[in-house]
């Protein structure tokens, strides 16, 4: 005879985004860390910190990742701000805002994740609808999408950068 099992109930987008556990947290850059980022103090910032700056790049303009790490340094008064964890909480920010849209969350205002760009304005292929969907609504708000070999990138997203405040 089975055991019956439990259906698994999985942890939506919206609770991973609003989980602190903690942080943010500042800290030194010490032991194998220094030998990728340097040295100096760093902090691991809030998922609730990323989606706040997210959200405040206007239609038209753009960020990227380490734009975000840059403003998050600034707010915190530390050297850098963790490259792994500023990534993540942004592709959680993302997850999180499909969601809110699929459920069509009345009053909602999801994040414009298809604004936040890696590193030399690429898109990210792992970021909700996949690059068809990031590269639609970024022509849609005029943007030019194009594409080196399996990647893709907006053309010139360094004139378009938004100045993210505190």
């Amino acid at each position: 005879m089975k055991a019956k099992t439990k259906p698994h109930s999985r942890t939506s987008w919206q609770e991973k985004l609003h989980r602190n556990n903690g942080l943010p947290k500042k800290g030194r850059v010490e032991g194998k860390m220094t030998q990728r980022w340097g040295t100096g103090t760093l902090v691991i910032p809030a998922p609730l910190e990323v989606d706040a700056l997210m959200r405040q790049v206007p239609r038209g303009r753009l960020t990227t990742i380490n734009e975000l790490r840059a403003a998050l340094a600034r707010r915190h008064e530390v050297d850098l701000a963790c490259p792994i964890t500023t990534g993540i909480f942004a592709w959680i920010a993302a997850h999180a805002a499909a969601e809110a849209e699929a459920a069509k969350q009345k009053g909602a205002t999801p994040t414009p994740y298809w604004r936040t760009l890696k590193t030399g304005g690429e898109l990210n292929p792992k970021y909700p609808g996949g690059i068809a969907l990031l590269k639609k609504r970024l022509t849609a708000e005029g943007h030019t999408v194009t594409q080196k070999g399996t990647r893709f990138f907006v053309k010139d997203f360094d004139q378009r950068l938004a100045q993210l405040g505190d």
